[in-house]
Protein backbone atom coordinates (compact mmCIF):
# COMPACT_ATOMS: atom_id res chain seq x y z
CA UNK A 1 0.00 0.00 0.00
CA UNK A 2 1.30 3.44 -0.97
CA UNK A 3 1.69 6.02 1.81
CA UNK A 4 0.68 9.63 1.06
CA UNK A 5 1.95 12.55 3.15
CA UNK A 6 0.57 16.08 2.96
CA UNK A 7 2.20 17.51 6.08
CA UNK A 8 5.86 18.03 5.22
CA UNK A 9 6.65 19.00 8.82
CA UNK A 10 5.89 15.49 10.10
CA UNK A 11 7.33 12.95 7.68
CA UNK A 12 8.46 9.55 8.97
CA UNK A 13 12.04 8.40 8.45
CA UNK A 14 11.99 6.43 5.19
CA UNK A 15 14.63 3.71 4.90
CA UNK A 16 17.15 4.33 2.09
CA UNK A 17 14.84 6.83 0.39
CA UNK A 18 15.26 6.98 -3.40
CA UNK A 19 13.56 10.21 -4.42
CA UNK A 20 12.41 11.89 -7.60
CA UNK A 21 10.65 15.23 -7.84
CA UNK A 22 8.09 16.46 -10.37
CA UNK A 23 4.49 17.31 -11.20
CA UNK A 24 3.85 13.92 -12.89
CA UNK A 25 0.71 15.25 -14.59
CA UNK A 26 -0.88 12.33 -16.43
CA UNK A 27 1.63 9.73 -15.13
CA UNK A 28 2.24 8.90 -18.80
CA UNK A 29 4.76 6.60 -20.50
CA UNK A 30 7.55 9.19 -20.18
CA UNK A 31 6.94 9.44 -16.43
CA UNK A 32 6.76 5.66 -16.21
CA UNK A 33 10.35 5.43 -17.56
CA UNK A 34 11.48 7.64 -14.68
CA UNK A 35 9.46 5.55 -12.22
CA UNK A 36 11.07 2.35 -13.58
CA UNK A 37 14.52 3.85 -12.95
CA UNK A 38 13.43 4.92 -9.45
CA UNK A 39 12.25 1.39 -8.62
CA UNK A 40 15.38 -0.22 -10.07
CA UNK A 41 17.62 2.06 -8.01
CA UNK A 42 15.60 1.41 -4.82
CA UNK A 43 15.76 -2.36 -5.37
CA UNK A 44 19.56 -2.20 -5.78
CA UNK A 45 20.05 -0.62 -2.32
CA UNK A 46 17.09 -2.28 -0.57
CA UNK A 47 15.47 1.15 -0.37
CA UNK A 48 12.01 2.64 -0.78
CA UNK A 49 10.68 4.79 -3.61
CA UNK A 50 9.53 8.35 -2.89
CA UNK A 51 7.88 10.74 -5.34
CA UNK A 52 7.70 14.38 -4.32
CA UNK A 53 4.95 16.24 -6.15
CA UNK A 54 3.17 19.55 -5.66
CA UNK A 55 -0.35 20.83 -5.14
CA UNK A 56 -1.48 23.09 -6.64
CA UNK A 57 0.59 22.83 -9.83
CA UNK A 58 3.60 25.21 -9.46
CA UNK A 59 2.70 27.06 -12.67
CA UNK A 60 -0.52 28.23 -10.98
CA UNK A 61 1.57 30.07 -8.38
CA UNK A 62 4.69 31.08 -10.31
CA UNK A 63 3.00 31.99 -13.64
CA UNK A 64 -0.53 32.81 -12.53
CA UNK A 65 -0.77 35.59 -15.15
CA UNK A 66 -0.57 33.03 -18.00
CA UNK A 67 -3.53 31.18 -19.50
CA UNK A 68 -4.86 28.64 -17.01
CA UNK A 69 -3.06 25.30 -17.29
CA UNK A 70 -5.56 22.50 -17.87
CA UNK A 71 -4.43 19.32 -16.11
CA UNK A 72 -4.47 15.72 -17.33
CA UNK A 73 -4.92 14.41 -13.78
CA UNK A 74 -6.51 15.72 -10.62
CA UNK A 75 -4.52 15.04 -7.47
CA UNK A 76 -6.65 11.99 -6.57
CA UNK A 77 -6.33 10.58 -10.12
CA UNK A 78 -2.55 11.11 -10.00
CA UNK A 79 -2.25 9.34 -6.64
CA UNK A 80 -4.32 6.40 -7.92
CA UNK A 81 -2.01 6.04 -10.95
CA UNK A 82 1.18 6.33 -8.88
CA UNK A 83 -0.10 3.64 -6.54
CA UNK A 84 -0.79 1.38 -9.51
CA UNK A 85 2.87 1.92 -10.58
CA UNK A 86 4.02 0.41 -7.28
CA UNK A 87 5.40 3.55 -5.61
CA UNK A 88 6.00 3.26 -1.84
CA UNK A 89 5.59 6.89 -0.74
CA UNK A 90 4.24 10.13 -2.22
CA UNK A 91 4.87 13.49 -0.57
CA UNK A 92 2.38 16.15 -1.69
CA UNK A 93 4.02 19.51 -1.05
CA UNK A 94 1.54 22.37 -0.53
CA UNK A 95 2.99 24.70 -3.18
CA UNK A 96 2.61 28.36 -2.28
CA UNK A 97 4.51 31.62 -2.67
CA UNK A 98 6.47 30.98 0.52
CA UNK A 99 7.69 27.59 -0.75
CA UNK A 100 8.42 29.08 -4.19
CA UNK A 101 10.50 31.88 -2.65
CA UNK A 102 13.00 29.57 -0.87
CA UNK A 103 16.60 29.86 -2.01
CA UNK A 104 18.12 26.78 -3.67
CA UNK A 105 20.24 26.18 -0.53
CA UNK A 106 17.19 26.36 1.77
CA UNK A 107 15.25 24.04 -0.56
CA UNK A 108 17.98 21.39 -0.33
CA UNK A 109 18.97 21.75 3.33
CA UNK A 110 15.63 22.61 5.00
CA UNK A 111 13.34 20.54 2.79
CA UNK A 112 15.14 17.78 0.91
CA UNK A 113 17.74 16.83 3.53
CA UNK A 114 16.02 17.78 6.81
CA UNK A 115 12.61 16.34 5.88
CA UNK A 116 13.32 13.49 3.44
CA UNK A 117 16.83 12.21 4.33
CA UNK A 118 17.55 10.95 0.80
CA UNK A 119 19.98 8.16 -0.10
CA UNK A 120 19.56 8.84 -3.83
CA UNK A 121 17.94 11.76 -5.69
CA UNK A 122 16.98 11.22 -9.33
CA UNK A 123 16.32 14.37 -11.37
CA UNK A 124 16.02 15.44 -14.98
CA UNK A 125 19.03 16.98 -16.73
CA UNK A 126 17.15 20.33 -16.77
CA UNK A 127 15.67 20.20 -13.24
CA UNK A 128 15.78 23.64 -11.62
CA UNK A 129 14.65 24.56 -8.13
CA UNK A 130 14.67 27.35 -5.57
CA UNK A 131 13.86 31.03 -6.02
CA UNK A 132 14.46 32.17 -9.62
CA UNK A 133 15.29 28.52 -10.45
CA UNK A 134 18.93 28.94 -9.44
CA UNK A 135 19.43 25.38 -8.14
CA UNK A 136 20.35 22.55 -10.52
CA UNK A 137 22.17 19.21 -10.78
CA UNK A 138 25.51 20.76 -9.74
CA UNK A 139 23.89 22.28 -6.63
CA UNK A 140 22.47 18.90 -5.64
CA UNK A 141 25.80 17.18 -6.26
CA UNK A 142 27.52 19.68 -3.95
CA UNK A 143 25.01 19.06 -1.13
CA UNK A 144 25.04 15.34 -1.83
CA UNK A 145 28.75 15.22 -0.97
CA UNK A 146 28.07 17.17 2.24
CA UNK A 147 25.08 15.08 3.36
CA UNK A 148 25.89 11.65 1.95
CA UNK A 149 23.37 11.18 -0.86
CA UNK A 150 24.04 10.48 -4.52
CA UNK A 151 22.42 12.24 -7.48
CA UNK A 152 21.42 10.54 -10.74
CA UNK A 153 20.60 12.61 -13.80
CA UNK A 154 17.93 11.49 -16.27
CA UNK A 155 19.23 12.02 -19.82
CA UNK A 156 17.89 14.72 -22.15
CA UNK A 157 16.39 12.20 -24.59
CA UNK A 158 14.15 10.66 -21.91
CA UNK A 159 13.12 14.07 -20.55
CA UNK A 160 12.29 15.40 -24.02
CA UNK A 161 9.95 12.45 -24.47
CA UNK A 162 8.21 13.42 -21.21
CA UNK A 163 7.74 17.03 -22.41
CA UNK A 164 6.58 15.95 -25.86
CA UNK A 165 4.17 13.46 -24.31
CA UNK A 166 2.49 15.99 -21.99
CA UNK A 167 1.94 18.49 -24.81
CA UNK A 168 0.80 15.82 -27.27
CA UNK A 169 -1.58 14.22 -24.76
CA UNK A 170 -3.21 17.55 -23.92
CA UNK A 171 -3.68 18.24 -27.64
CA UNK A 172 -5.12 14.75 -28.25
CA UNK A 173 -7.58 14.97 -25.34
CA UNK A 174 -8.69 18.45 -26.40
CA UNK A 175 -9.36 17.12 -29.91
CA UNK A 176 -11.23 14.08 -28.54
CA UNK A 177 -8.56 11.68 -29.83
CA UNK A 178 -8.65 9.51 -26.72
CA UNK A 179 -7.14 6.55 -28.63
CA UNK A 180 -3.92 8.53 -29.18
CA UNK A 181 -4.04 9.76 -25.58
CA UNK A 182 -4.31 6.15 -24.39
CA UNK A 183 -1.27 5.17 -26.51
CA UNK A 184 0.86 8.01 -25.06
CA UNK A 185 -0.36 7.61 -21.49
CA UNK A 186 -0.04 3.83 -21.38
CA UNK A 187 -3.49 3.79 -19.74
CA UNK A 188 -6.92 5.26 -20.59
CA UNK A 189 -7.51 8.96 -20.01
CA UNK A 190 -9.78 9.40 -17.00
CA UNK A 191 -12.33 11.92 -15.76
CA UNK A 192 -13.73 11.64 -12.23
CA UNK A 193 -16.71 13.21 -10.51
CA UNK A 194 -19.84 12.76 -8.45
CA UNK A 195 -23.20 11.58 -9.76
CA UNK A 196 -25.85 14.28 -9.50
CA UNK A 197 -29.51 14.39 -10.45
CA UNK A 198 -30.24 15.15 -14.12
CA UNK A 199 -33.51 15.67 -15.99
CA UNK A 200 -33.93 11.87 -16.34
CA UNK A 201 -34.76 12.11 -20.06
CA UNK A 202 -32.49 9.12 -20.77
CA UNK A 203 -34.62 6.91 -18.57
CA UNK A 204 -37.76 7.77 -20.58
CA UNK A 205 -36.15 6.74 -23.89
CA UNK A 206 -34.57 3.53 -22.59
CA UNK A 207 -31.04 4.81 -21.89
CA UNK A 208 -30.81 5.87 -18.22
CA UNK A 209 -27.71 7.95 -17.57
CA UNK A 210 -25.65 9.04 -14.59
CA UNK A 211 -24.85 12.76 -14.75
CA UNK A 212 -21.26 13.40 -13.66
CA UNK A 213 -20.24 16.65 -11.99
CA UNK A 214 -16.48 17.29 -12.27
CA UNK A 215 -15.59 19.70 -9.43
CA UNK A 216 -12.07 20.67 -10.56
CA UNK A 217 -12.25 23.66 -12.95
CA UNK A 218 -8.73 22.99 -14.29
CA UNK A 219 -9.36 19.34 -15.28
CA UNK A 220 -8.97 18.96 -19.06
CA UNK A 221 -12.14 17.48 -20.58
CA UNK A 222 -12.23 15.74 -23.98
CA UNK A 223 -13.95 17.37 -26.97
CA UNK A 224 -17.74 17.15 -27.11
CA UNK A 225 -18.96 13.84 -28.52
CA UNK A 226 -19.95 10.26 -27.77
CA UNK A 227 -17.35 7.88 -26.29
CA UNK A 228 -16.93 4.21 -25.42
CA UNK A 229 -15.90 4.14 -21.75
CA UNK A 230 -15.34 1.94 -18.76
CA UNK A 231 -16.71 3.16 -15.43
CA UNK A 232 -14.91 2.53 -12.13
CA UNK A 233 -17.26 2.68 -9.14
CA UNK A 234 -16.37 3.63 -5.56
CA UNK A 235 -16.34 -0.09 -4.74
CA UNK A 236 -13.74 -0.70 -7.48
CA UNK A 237 -16.04 -2.46 -9.98
CA UNK A 238 -15.23 -1.82 -13.66
CA UNK A 239 -18.36 -1.51 -15.83
CA UNK A 240 -18.88 -0.92 -19.56
CA UNK A 241 -20.82 2.03 -20.90
CA UNK A 242 -21.20 4.83 -23.43
CA UNK A 243 -20.76 8.46 -22.54
CA UNK A 244 -21.86 11.79 -23.93
CA UNK A 245 -20.19 15.11 -23.25
CA UNK A 246 -21.79 18.24 -24.67
CA UNK A 247 -24.81 20.53 -24.57
CA UNK A 248 -27.54 18.07 -25.70
CA UNK A 249 -28.62 20.05 -28.81
CA UNK A 250 -31.57 17.75 -29.61
CA UNK A 251 -33.49 18.83 -26.51
CA UNK A 252 -32.52 22.50 -26.69
CA UNK A 253 -29.44 24.36 -25.49
CA UNK A 254 -28.28 23.40 -22.02
CA UNK A 255 -25.11 23.80 -19.96
CA UNK A 256 -22.29 21.35 -20.69
CA UNK A 257 -23.17 17.93 -19.26
CA UNK A 258 -21.34 14.63 -18.90
CA UNK A 259 -23.72 11.66 -18.98
CA UNK A 260 -22.87 7.96 -18.94
CA UNK A 261 -25.16 5.06 -19.76
CA UNK A 262 -23.83 1.95 -17.99
CA UNK A 263 -24.78 -1.30 -19.72
CA UNK A 264 -26.81 -3.92 -17.83
CA UNK A 265 -26.85 -1.86 -14.65
CA UNK A 266 -29.78 -0.43 -12.69
CA UNK A 267 -28.47 0.45 -9.23
CA UNK A 268 -28.83 3.92 -7.70
CA UNK A 269 -25.58 5.86 -8.08
CA UNK A 270 -26.62 9.31 -6.79
CA UNK A 271 -23.85 10.91 -4.77
CA UNK A 272 -21.32 8.23 -5.72
CA UNK A 273 -17.87 9.08 -7.04
CA UNK A 274 -17.26 7.53 -10.48
CA UNK A 275 -14.18 7.47 -12.70
CA UNK A 276 -14.68 7.32 -16.47
CA UNK A 277 -11.94 5.60 -18.51
CA UNK A 278 -12.03 6.84 -22.12
CA UNK A 279 -11.43 4.03 -24.61
CA UNK A 280 -12.60 5.32 -28.01
CA UNK A 281 -14.44 8.27 -29.54
CA UNK A 282 -17.47 7.14 -31.53
CA UNK A 283 -18.81 10.33 -33.10
CA UNK A 284 -19.46 14.05 -32.78
CA UNK A 285 -22.35 15.38 -30.74
CA UNK A 286 -25.22 15.75 -33.24
CA UNK A 287 -28.58 17.50 -33.27
CA UNK A 288 -31.40 15.09 -34.15
CA UNK A 289 -34.86 15.94 -35.44
CA UNK A 290 -36.69 14.69 -32.35
CA UNK A 291 -36.38 11.85 -29.85
CA UNK A 292 -37.00 8.92 -32.24
CA UNK A 293 -33.91 9.61 -34.41
CA UNK A 294 -31.96 10.18 -31.16
CA UNK A 295 -33.06 6.76 -29.86
CA UNK A 296 -32.00 5.12 -33.16
CA UNK A 297 -28.57 6.81 -32.92
CA UNK A 298 -28.16 5.67 -29.30
CA UNK A 299 -28.98 2.09 -30.30
CA UNK A 300 -26.19 2.24 -32.92
CA UNK A 301 -23.85 3.93 -30.39
CA UNK A 302 -24.43 1.04 -27.96
CA UNK A 303 -23.47 -1.51 -30.65
CA UNK A 304 -20.39 0.53 -31.65
CA UNK A 305 -19.39 0.95 -27.99
CA UNK A 306 -19.56 -2.78 -27.30
CA UNK A 307 -17.40 -3.44 -30.38
CA UNK A 308 -14.85 -0.78 -29.31
CA UNK A 309 -14.64 -2.17 -25.77
CA UNK A 310 -14.28 -5.73 -27.08
CA UNK A 311 -11.33 -4.59 -29.27
CA UNK A 312 -9.73 -2.83 -26.30
CA UNK A 313 -10.08 -5.86 -24.02
CA UNK A 314 -8.76 -8.18 -26.74
CA UNK A 315 -5.61 -6.07 -27.12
Amino acid sequence: MMHVYRDIQNLPLIKNAVITIGTFDGVHLGHQKIIDQLKKEAASINGETVIVTFYPHPRKIVHKEQNPLMLLTTLSEKLHLLESCGIDHVVVVPFNEQFASQSAAAYVEDFLVARLHPSVVIIGYDHKFGKDRTGNYTTLEHYGKLHGFSVIEIPEKVLNEVTISSTAIRAAVKAGDVTRALALLGHPYTVSGHVEKGNQLGRTIGYPTANIHVPEPDKLLPAFGIYAVQVRTEAGALLDGMMSIGVRPTIGASPMTIEVNIFDFNQDLYGQHLTLLFIERLRDELKFDGLEPLKAALAKDAIDTKAALARYKHN
